[in-house]
């Protein structure tokens, strides 16, 4: 491993969250010696939180792999033991188990497990489709299916592009809604804002109101306006009643967006079971709340609601996010100053207005399950079935990309089983992990400050529009993740040869070409070889960058547009460049067939139908309901092996409130045992009256320990796997996303 020796310092955006705050990092002698925020930043002017402090903790931690990884059999005890091996024969080892696999069973049973780290890293996303168009397997799962999917389908079927999310305008709203998110610990998600608490002071301090809806009093809820608490997985019946508030009492003002939206009369019938009164008794809000709400939403200048891992991790997630959009709608707020808007980011692809194919999932089912596929991808809760069933199509192996599956997804040692079970396993991580320690390679990128970095995908979620690029800080013998994922690919398409700069180049010329044959593109008309040598880049992301934003809606061109961007022109502006507030987009910003938007292009009158029968089984459940939550200093599994971020009085505890405590006969500091359908735990106790009545709260990624792992730190700091609990059958039947919160449990003295 190199190092550039010299003393600098350099700018760098965090890749370590979706807030993108820019970092100072200071250098001497050629190691780190202090990171601080970025003051200059144009984003997030200075704001930092701990995890990005601890990019040097990271880069240094003695854990982390710097070499491939071979499993060589295992020791008395059962541990897998690895050995560290150069980089061409572990790919070896990588092409031996795919042929052997593919010999005897057929390209279906090998499948791809993709982690969340993944959305926070450049070379994935510039070379990830290449890998999976290779692999061409319909057994496709990531973490989006215990995260976000919900907010892909209800903007699927509203907007016609499932990425086309809409966020909060909070920098210009007067009244902002949070359901089911705690900013000022996750610092936003699908709402990319570096500096959140400031934010939200800021909306307070120019006149506005925040207001917070969660079943915890969380550190946004204590910082908000108000904070209304509701039942767990109840959400959908808050916004359904609000809308039926809103319509009953002649409140909705749709504005611009009005003659684009077909389905408002069909509105008022669909909700009218959901009356704040009969809501009020589910989701245990009184119904005058719920009214008020309702009457300031219409009442204010602008509004925005914003609803997360609460909302999305729920038997009715989608519904929910459409609901919320819904508000938006009736409102006045959808695509207006304030409201809820589209970012437009440096590499979205400038086409003209033109109709689309309508959007679609199912297009194929998981095998053992039958649940649907949605944007490619099938529910990772059915993962394990499809490993341990078997039967046509059973899958064998699986290459896992940044993932810890065992902890973060649903039934986790039925998950660990399923691993352990196959026959050929290769993994693309920094860690030997619960999950990695199954592979039998693991090919280990560098670290963040060893590859250049953009934030593709957070810049689509911005509520600014930003571009801001990061290069190099230590230079390595690693490869990044293009590297390797172009290895991978050539390996699978059974290419003989080792250089990666064949798929960079291959990358480059597809964008390009495609760009010069597209009516409308910057480039339209132009010879693609002639551009491709224009590109600029040391590695094959940035390469690929560079043509992504050169052709974006604010790139040169290539010099057609001199102003323009380039990322040799980010490199010039280390602190970012600032493309300005968000505009409205709509109608353009539609993929949908006839560039309207149907509010029952999906299954929602259905699924509305669904939930106030559901509602009433509801109302005679005295269970108590699980749900998470997040720590500031801990975002992933991993974090949990950097000791700043886990040190001081354990996290992984379950938070009851004292009247649950007393009747339970638990006490704080104790132990209590936790029963699902599908496990139990047995968890240390923290009694705290911020959660509320009939809700226990316990943290995710933690269970740490496994033998065969290599986390030291972590397996000092275990906790426990709250995905035990997880039933993987409990799924929102639109997004195939795994119910994460509002799980019953009972809970005894342990």
């Amino acid at each position: 491993m190199g190092t550039m020796s010299d003393d600098r310092t350099v700018f760098r955006t965090c890749p370590l969250c979706e807030a993108t705050c820019g970092l100072q990092i200071e250098i001497k002698d050629g190691a780190v010696k202090r990171i601080r925020g970025d003051q200059d930043d144009v984003f997030s002017t200075g704001f930092i939180c701990p995890k990005g402090s601890t990019l040097t903790q990271l880069y240094e931690d003695p854990d982390r792999l710097r070499k491939p990884v071979v499993r060589r059999g295992f020791d008395a005890d059962g541990a897998p033991i690895f050995v560290e091996v150069e980089w061409d024969e572990a790919f070896a080892v990588v092409a031996e188990k795919l042929a052997a696999v593919r010999a005897s069973h057929g390209n279906d049973a090998v499948g791809v497990y993709l982690g969340n780290p993944n959305a926070h890293n450049l070379g994935w996303n510039t070379h990830s489709r290449a890998f999976l168009k290779s692999i061409s397997t319909r057994s496709m799962f990531s973490a989006s299916t215990v995260d976000q999917m919900p907010r892909h389908v209800a903007s699927g079927y509203l907007y016609g592009n499932g990425l086309r999310m809409p966020v909060p305008d909070m920098d210009r709203t007067d009244l902002l809604v949070l359901l089911g998110t705690n900013p000022f610990v996750s610092n936003g998600s699908i709402c990319t804002a570096p500096g959140y608490p400031d934010r939200i002071e800021a909306v307070s301090e120019r006149g506005g109101r925040v207001i917070v809806i969660d079943p915890v009093r969380t550190r946004t809820a204590e910082a908000a306006d108000q904070h209304i608490r509701i039942r767990p997985g109840t959400d959908a019946v808050l916004l359904a009643a609000i809308a039926h508030h809103l319509i009953a009492t002649d409140q909705v003002s749709v504005g611009r967006v009005a003659a684009l939206i077909d389905g408002l009369d069909e509105l008022r019938v669909a909700v009218e079971p959901f009356s704040p009164d009969d809501a009020a008794a589910i989701t245990g809000i009184d119904a005058e709340t719920i009214r008020a709400l309702a009457d300031e939403l219409a009442a204010a200048s602008t509004a925005a609601v914003h609803g997360r891992i609460g909302t999305t991790t729920v038997e009715f997630g989608t519904l929910t996010t459409w609901l919320i959009d819904i508000i938006a709608i009736l409102t006045g707020n959808l695509d207006q100053p304030g409201g809820s808007m589209f970012p437009h980011s440096a590499v979205e692809r400038v086409r003209p207005s033109r109709s689309s194919r309508p959007y679609r999932v199912g297009r194929w089912s998981s095998r053992v399950n039958g649940n649907p596929e949605v944007q490619g991808e099938l529910p990772v809760g059915d993962l394990p079935d499809e490993i341990l069933e078997s039967g046509d199509g059973q899958l064998k192996m699986m290459f896992t990309v940044a993932g810890n599956p065992v902890l973060s997804c649903p039934d986790g040692d039925r998950m660990d089983e399923a691993f352990a079970s196959l026959e050929a396993m290769v993994s693309v991580d920094i860690y030997l992990n619960e999950t990695t320690r199954h592979a039998d390679v693991i090919l280990p990128p560098g670290s963040p400050l060893e590859k250049d970095h953009f934030d593709i995908g957070f810049y689509n979620l911005s509520i600014r529009n930003i571009a801001n690029f990061s290069p190099v800080v230590f230079e390595t013998d690693q490869p990044g993740e293009d590297d390797i994922i172009a290895r991978l690919s050539m390996i699978v398409m059974g290419v003989g040869d080792d250089d990666p700069n064949i798929v960079h180049d291959q990358l480059v010329g597809q964008i390009l070409g495609n760009e010069a044959r597209t009516e409308g593109s910057p480039v339209e008309g132009r010879d693609a070889d002639e551009l491709s040598a224009m590109v600029t880049g040391e590695s094959g992301a940035e390469r690929v960058l560079d043509a992504l934003i050169r052709t974006g809606p604010y790139g040169d061109a290539f010099g057609t547009n001199p102003d323009g961007l380039s990322v040799e022109k980010l490199r010039e502006n280390p602190h970012g460049i600032d493309l300005g507030p968000l505009k409205p987009r709509l109608p353009a910003a539609l993929d949908t067939e006839d560039k309207r938007i149907d509010l029952w292009a999906g299954p929602f009158l259905d699924e509305l139908i669904r939930l106030q029968a559901r509602a009433v089984e509801w109302l005679d459940d005295g269970r108590l309901r699980l749900i998470g939550r997040r720590h500031l200093r801990s975002n992933n599994s991993w974090m949990h092996n950097v000791h700043v971020l886990v040190k001081g009085r354990p996290r992984c505890t379950l938070q009851v409130n004292p009247a649950d405590a007393a009747e339970l006969g638990i006490r704080n500091g104790g132990r209590a045992a936790i029963t699902s359908r599908v496990g139990q735990l047995t968890v240390d106790v923290e009694v705290t009256d911020i959660v509320m009545p009939g809700v226990v709260s316990l943290p995710h990624g933690w269970g740490h320990g496994q033998a065969g792992t290599r986390m030291e730190v972590a397996a000092a700091n275990a906790g426990v796997n709250s995905n035990v609990l997880t039933d993987p059958s409990a799924l929102d039947p639109l997004s195939g996303t795994s119910v994460l919160n509002g799980i019953p449990v009972d809970v005894a003295p342990g």
